[in-house]
Order: C-alpha cells, then sequence, then structure tokens
C-alpha cells in the first residue's frame, strides 16, 4: 500500500488570482472540466468520498434548462470546523468553485446552505460575494449565487434533507432513487459538493490535475483540511497530504498518551493505540470529513460513547423507525450496561442492532451510528461494562 506519510500542504488557502483561474475555466468545455475532476481523482471532502467528477458528469447528462449547484456548509458533525474557516478565509474560492461546477453542468444558479450558527459570518460573506458577482460578470460569464440558513438541523446536513428545508419544509431524508442528479432541489438535476470539495476544484484546475496528484496515494489524492481537537498541545485547523497513518498524525498531533482518536466525528471511527500503526487515514483506511479528535488515558471512553449517542438520540428526525428507536435503545443499553442491570454480553445484540440500522436506516445518519458504537465497544469494552 502505497503511503507517503504526514505532509503539511497549503493548496486550500494559497493565494491565487481568482480572476485568471476563472478565465481559464470559461474558456474549458463542461467535457474538459469534468474530465479534469476525473483524472485528478477528487472524492467529495464532506466524508462520503464520492468521486466529484462522476457527480458532475452525471447531473451534465441531464436534460433540463434549469441545474443547480448546492454548497454543503451545514457543518454539523461534532469536532468539525474546517468549513468555517475555509468560507472566512477564501470565500472567493468557494464561489469560484460553484461557479466552475456550474459551467460543467450546465447550471446558472447556485446556492450555499450555511450552518445556522455561522450567521454571523453573512455580513462579510455577502461583500465579497458582491464582488465575485462583479467579478465573473466581467469575465462575461452569467452565474448567481445565493445563500440560505440552516436552523441547527444535523440531519440537514443529508442532501436530500438539506433540499427539503431549502424548499422551505421540515428537514427530511427523501426516498432514493431518484438521486440529486437526477431530481435535486426543486426537482431539478443538482450537484451537490462541499465546502472544501469546490474550493480543492479551483485549485485543480489552477494547478492541473497532474500536480494534484503528486499529493496523497492511489486511492486517496490530493491534500485534506483537518479540525483538530481534544488532547493535543496544538489543536486548530490544517491541511494535510492524504494518506498518513494515525500514528504519524498522533507522533504530530498528540500529547505524549493519546490511547484513542475519533476520525470523523460522531458519525466516524474510533481507532485504538494499538491500531495506530497499520490504520490510514483516508477512503482506503479511514476516511473522515475533516474532524480528528484525540483522547488521552485521562478520558472515559464510555462517557464518549454516551455523548455520541445522546447527541444522535437527539439529532435523528424520527421519520425511519431503526434510526428514532435505535439511537435510544443503544443509548439506554449501554447506561443499563454500565448499572450492572444487564450482562455485558448484552452488548452484543446492541452490536447486532447497530448493523440493522446500517442496512435498515433510511439516511446516512441511522447508518453511521454503528461506526463509533462498534469502534469503542468493540476495542473499549472494558470501559463500558466497569
Amino acid at each position: 500500500m502505497e503511503n507517503k506519510g504526514l505532509n503539511k500542504v497549503d493548496l486550500i488557502f494559497e493565494k491565487i488570482n481568482p480572476k485568471e483561474v476563472l478565465q481559464k475555466a470559461f474558456n474549458m468545455t463542461s467535457t474538459e472540466i469534468i474530465q479534469d475532476m476525473l483524472d485528478s481523482g477528487l472524492k467529495g471532502r464532506g466524508g462520503a468520498g464520492f468521486p466529484t467528477g462522476l457527480k458532475w458528469k452525471y447531473t451534465a447528462a441531464e436534460k433540463s434548462q434549469d441545474k443547480y449547484i448546492i454548497c454543503n456548509a451545514d457543518e454539523g458533525e461534532p469536532g468539525t470546523f474546517k468549513d468555517r474557516e475555509i468560507l472566512d478565509r477564501v470565500s472567493t474560492k468557494v464561489h469560484g468553485g460553484m461557479a466552475i461546477a456550474g459551467k460543467a453542468i450546465g447550471a446558472k444558479m447556485g446556492i450555499v446552505y450555511l450552518r445556522g450558527e455561522y450567521r454571523y459570518m453573512l455580513p462579510k460573506i455577502m461583500i465579497e460575494l458582491k464582488d465575485f458577482h462583479k467579478m465573473i460578470h466581467e469575465i462575461g460569464y452569467d452565474f448567481n449565487i445565493e445563500y440560505r440558513m440552516g436552523s441547527g438541523a444535523y440531519i440537514c446536513g443529508e442532501e436530500s434533507a438539506l433540499f427539503e428545508s431549502i424548499e422551505g419544509k421540515r428537514g427530511e431524508p427523501r426516498n432514493k432513487p431518484p438521486y440529486p442528479t437526477v431530481s435535486g432541489v426543486f426537482g431539478k438535476p443538482t450537484s451537490i459538493n462541499n465546502v472544501e470539495t469546490l474550493v480543492t476544484a479551483m485549485m485543480i484546475i489552477n494547478h492541473g490535475a497532474k500536480n494534484f496528484i503528486q499529493y496523497g496515494t492511489k486511492d486517496s489524492r490530493g491534500s485534506k483540511v483537518f479540525s483538530v481537537s481534544g488532547d493535543t498541545p496544538t489543536p486548530g485547523i490544517f491541511e494535510l497530504e492524504l494518506g498518513m497513518t494515525v500514528q504519524q498524525f498522533v507522533n504530530e498531533f498528540g500529547d505524549g498518551d493519546t490511547k484513542a482518536v475519533q476520525v470523523g466525528g460522531a458519525s466516524g471511527f474510533c481507532v485504538p493505540r494499538k491500531k495506530f500503526v497499520e490504520t490510514i487515514i483516508g477512503f482506503e483506511g479511514v476516511p473522515t470529513g475533516g474532524s480528528m479528535k484525540l483522547f488521552n488515558s485521562s478520558r472515559s471512553m464510555y462517557n464518549v460513547l454516551h455523548n455520541y449517542l445522546d447527541f444522535f438520540a437527539e439529532e435523528s428526525c424520527g421519520q425511519c423507525t431503526p434510526c428514532r428507536v435505535g439511537c435510544q435503545q443503544l443509548l439506554k443499553g449501554i447506561e443499563k450496561v454500565k448499572k450492572g442491570e444487564v450482562k455485558s454480553t448484552y452488548l452484543t445484540e446492541l452490536t447486532k442492532l447497530a448493523d440493522t440500522m446500517k442496512i435498515a436506516a433510511k439516511c446516512g445518519l441511522g447508518q453511521s451510528v454503528g461506526n463509533a458504537f462498534k469502534s469503542i465497544v468493540g476495542n473499549f469494552r472494558e470501559e463500558i461494562i466497569y
């Protein structure tokens, strides 16, 4: 397995001339832009990891007068705060990535769905957006962006629930198919991408796919912005090359007593110390939307798991039974085990429930609950039962 190790990169926040990059993109055909994304191997930076080029290709293939580019800036995953930093520092790159995506799929309209808690950023962003619109109109390209606010619902990070929210409805996941590329927001073909994905797309146009693939590994091309928090002497935002091991990450950011790293937030995977060396941070190992939480020996992994399950039980939209009931039963179950009200073997039954939720839950919220549950119970069982 190719592994280039830990390498700090400056791609997302690199200073560029956005007008020159956009002029370059607008002189390309839709097919050429999409091919650049395919050649780069860029996968969604929100955590799901779907190839960006394919998403744009499928949306471009749809015959419709109206199409949309949606920027998912509803950064609700616990421990993730990198999209806030990107929007604060390089919002023009976000808007530029949306315009490039618009050219690729044939959309004239973009919508940024911004986390409700980030409303304070709007005055500054609106000034920068006005300048952006002026710039691309000077270039001679017709593309407009609007901002819509979320209201603090974790479920609206799921793409179809986000569409429902934009349309003024209750934020609940839709049935699939149809997929967003066919019928997304307002029933029109839609490409929805994460904040970081759109910025990365703009940088790929700037540097070229061949330069981009020099970073990362075969399965995880490029770099990634990480939100580092927890028991670390150096919390903050860091852009790192994909393909490092958890051990390399801990060597850089740990406090010398790291016993676990939660990769990907509450919906991600908890990696124990014994698996640091063998675990790759990337799509061939443990993918992440950006959250990296470090826990040292002073932390109770039971408390960590309890906090996650309490969060999921609160944030479940309640639409499907596996998630609505499953989250509550997992939470109540570990509480009973901890109190000694049931035998520790009950954890095996709860694990089966988590497996069922992964198959039966309607959306990614219920499907991902088992990630943290199984990895914490599987690796720190002794902390759950005593």
